[in-house]
């Protein structure tokens, strides 16, 4: 029996890809539950147009799809889906810097449309960047850094989840979290950018 596209709502990521197995229609209702958010944090993470991120999604779900059979629940399906997407992203990242094609863009500003007015990294609720500086702020952190804080504060991820898209332990992920605020208000000082009250 077909999922109508509302019932699908209901159901859970694993149920999905439980049903995909057996008839691929299924597997597009991951796809569409997926899209927006995957396309965001390929932007977040690299430096690709919007059009090489949708180019870059596919290849992913392509991977996704030739591999849901190995999916088996010990993650997160979402953990599992942002892995496959974090390493097609840097892959192809890689191919387009040996080809030349590296082009260095800024943080698209409709990535932040959904960035809550503050980036609460300390706890500081009272404290905030507007979202100008915290783009700028982002494009000078290391990578490393920068990723973690995009995966903890952009995409909502705990840090088991963090710990599974990275391939890193939970106490590398803290430390790692721990050295991004540090970095962040680092590069904030020696940029100048002061907190707004």
């Amino acid at each position: 029996m077909k999922i109508s596209a509302k019932d699908h709502k209901e159901l859970s990521d694993e149920e999905l890809v439980e049903k995909s197995l057996q008839d691929i229609d299924y597997f597009a209702f991951i796809y569409e539950r997926y899209e927006k958010k995957l396309t965001r944090y390929i932007l977040r993470i690299s430096s690709f147009s919007f059009e090489e991120a949708e180019d870059v999604l596919q290849e992913a779900f392509l991977k996704a799809w030739k591999n849901l059979n190995e999916f088996n629940g010990d993650l997160k399906f979402s953990s599992w889906i942002y892995r496959i997407v974090r390493n097609t992203t840097i892959t192809e990242w890689k191919k387009s810097q040996s080809k030349g094609q590296d082009k260095k863009q800024d943080i698209d500003e409709e990535l932040f449309q959904n960035l809550p007015s503050s980036l609460n990294i300390e706890k500081e609720a009272n404290q905030k960047f507007d979202k100008k500086n915290i783009r700028k702020i982002l494009q000078l952190m290391p990578e490393k850094y920068r990723e973690v804080l995009i995966l903890k504060f952009l995409e909502e991820k705990d840090y088991q989840e963090i710990s599974d898209i990275l391939k890193k332990s939970s106490g590398t992920v803290a430390t790692l979290i721990n050295r991004a605020k540090k970095s962040f208000y680092e590069i904030a000082k020696q940029e100048n950018i002061s907190f707004i009250m």
